[in-house]
């Protein structure tokens, strides 16, 4: 049966039964609608479809929504199998904010019988080059030109295949914007160049409402408008906590307005058993610096030139970076031990710097002092991570249900033995995906695991410390103010040939500029972690509004030059990025709110800051 739903903006066109949908947006001609039949797929490989079931659907309207309640029962395989599932959905249009929405609860299923809900269907995709793009939150963000389809290999949300659940797509200046309502157990693939949603199960079961909403616009649709339509929706629901917020909460965090960060460490210690470990050369398995050369190293950036700073600090503890967590005391002995760790602290503030720390409460080491795999996560037959990659070597990950009681005991550790952080970084939390654990002592689905790495930063605000982490996860970025980077996905992490997949863009920025801190590699050359291999980090760092990284030995030249980058994050730190427009795909305009705008040229090298009182600063980078 057909049914349409109306309003002043859209009209939709829904059949349940035959699952079709298409969605006409008043003032274009462009129509949107479902490409495939949504599935469930079984954890044994079976799928079975939507249009296999049995399906009874009914008119439903209430004050606020306008739509089709469908049910589906009697799902049947290809073998003639029939399952007991029933899947109720709603399909509908938003009378508050003039949006479709979706939703899909399932029951019916026994414990990790499913794999995948996918539902609801993908939106036809028939745009031809040059007509438009796909918007995905790959890292920063990622622009998929009509006609050049890329592949996705995880698509999970709150990972780097979408730092934010959002994806979009526009054609001919008219386009939409999906969000994930329900994020914590959703997922996304390609099929060719359209976007299919699905969800998973929860500790097993599917169990939970699982809703999309989408919103339509007419014309002059772009990646800017996708990101301010979800920094909007964030913004009415309370989800957009800026760095006034924070700074209100913790003063400490205005310190790093302007700051460059020192990233450097103490020791490392490689396992034979870490896939680091070089047998051949025991120099690079076993070395460290102690506190006070790097006091001294300090010392001379203060002399050369950087007023202030904020040290990013590795390998401190007993055994070095990676080692030992979450019992990682006394610190690094042979280093300085506590005391040493104590006087590069008093150095720092002696200098004007803050001090700030590496920390670590996933990883979870088979050689730490209280280690037990019944403290390990859970997987749901019953074993459990393995991991012996880092230096440490092998380790399991602690359930995050437990992960803040460990942050309390070494924090008081600190307290006691007089050692005053400015900053820490709980390394993995804002970039690894969220965890499950089925262990029946400490079970923890994924939206459990994100308020667990929260509180952890959390318990570092409450006690002044600025919390930090390794990039950022819309689920954690609450709770974070400072993060390692947010760079684009390439072809190769840190490979001077890597490319861009697709085209960068600064999505993440977007919407969450005014929120989050975030440094920048590239005042020493092109490329490096995260950029393609033809850029300067430095470029970016300025079109982004982010400050920038010193080496803890760094010339004067550079750090000169750096003060470019920090006089403008001093400016615009706290403004939201309005705008990102491509020129061209080499040469990038920013504005920000104080009406500061940022042109850069990639091929060129060169930039232009326009202040807005009319103060230009311009230069150029050596090609």
């Amino acid at each position: 049966m057909n049914y349409e739903l109306k309003n002043q903006s859209l009209t939709v066109t829904y059949n349940p039964e035959v699952l079709t949908l298409t969605v006409a947006v008043s003032g274009t001609k462009e129509i949107w609608a479902w490409n495939a039949v949504p599935t469930l797929r079984l954890a044994d490989g079976t799928v079975l479809s939507f249009a296999d079931a049995v399906c009874e659907s009914k008119p439903y309207k209430t004050g606020i929504a306008d739509g089709v309640r469908a049910v589906y029962s009697g799902f049947r395989a290809a073998d003639g199998t029939v399952y007991p599932f029933t899947v109720s959905t709603f399909v509908f249009l938003d009378m508050a904010s003039g949006e479709l929405r979706t939703e899909a609860t399932l029951s019916g299923d026994t414990r990790c019988q499913l794999s995948a809900m996918v539902y609801p269907p993908r939106m036809k995709y028939d745009a031809k080059e040059g007509e438009g793009y796909t918007v995905l939150p790959r890292m920063q963000g990622t622009l998929v030109p009509a006609g050049h389809p890329i592949k996705i290999v995880d698509g999970i949300i709150y990972e780097r295949d979408a730092y934010i659940p959002i994806f979009g797509q526009i054609k001919n200046g008219s386009g939409y914007l999906a969000i994930y309502e329900t994020p914590y157990d959703a997922r996304y693939e390609l099929a060719g160049e359209e976007v299919q949603p699905y969800f998973i199960p929860s500790l097993g079961f599917m169990g939970e409402k699982r809703a999309m909403r989408y919103t339509f616009y007419a014309k002059d649709c772009d990646f800017n408008v996708i990101a301010k339509g979800y920094r909007s929706y964030l913004s009415e629901r309370g989800q957009l906590v800026t760095l006034k917020e924070k700074i209100a909460r913790n003063p400490k965090v205005a310190e790093l307005i302007g700051t460059p960060v020192i990233h450097s460490g103490i020791a490392v210690h490689i396992s034979p058993k870490s896939d680091f470990f070089r047998p051949d050369d025991p120099g690079f398995n076993d070395n460290y610096t102690t506190f006070d050369e790097r006091a001294e190293q300090l010392a001379v950036l203060k002399k050369n030139g950087v007023e202030k700073a904020y040290l990013h600090l590795d390998g401190w503890g007993n055994h070095g970076y990676d080692n030992l967590h979450p019992d990682v005391f006394p610190p690094h002995e042979a280093a300085g031990g506590y005391d040493g760790m104590k006087r590069l602290g008093d150095a720092c503030k002696e200098l004007g710097y803050l001090y700030g720390i590496h920390d670590q409460y996933r990883d979870y080491y088979y050689d730490a002092e209280s280690f037990s795999l019944d403290n390990a996560l859970e997987y749901g037959d019953g074993s459990h991570p393995y991991c012996s990659v880092w230096y440490g070597g092998p380790h399991s990950w602690m359930c995050a249900t437990l992960s803040p009681d460990y942050v309390r005991r070494n924090y008081n550790t600190f307290a006691e033995h007089g050692i005053e952080l400015d900053g820490s970084y709980l390394d993995v939390f804002s970039v690894v995906l969220l965890d499950e654990c089925f262990n029946p002592d400490h079970p923890m689905t994924r939206r459990q695991c994100a308020e667990k790495r929260r509180e952890c930063l959390d318990i570092l605000t409450s006690r002044g410390i600025i919390p930090s982490s390794e990039e950022v996860l819309g689920c954690i970025i609450n709770s974070q103010v400072l993060c390692h980077h947010t760079p684009f996905y390439t072809t190769g992490w840190d490979d001077p040939e890597s490319k861009s997949i697709g085209i960068s863009v600064p999505l993440l920025n977007l919407v969450y500029h005014d929120c989050i801190i975030t440094p920048w590699f590239g005042l020493n050359g092109k490329g490096g972690w995260g950029l393609p291999g033809v850029d300067w980090g430095f470029l970016w760092a300025l079109l982004c509004g982010g400050t920038i990284y010193y080496n803890i030995e760094e010339s004067p030249e550079r750090i000169a030059f750096g003060k470019i980058a920090l006089e403008l994050h001093k400016r615009i730190a706290l403004c939201e990025l309005v705008s990102h427009e491509l020129i061209t795909e080499r040469r990038r305009r920013s504005t920000f709110s104080d009406g500061t705008v940022v042109e850069a040229d990639f091929d060129a090298c060169t930039f232009a800051i326009h202040y807005p009182e009319g103060k230009v600063v311009s230069g150029s980078l050596d090609a």
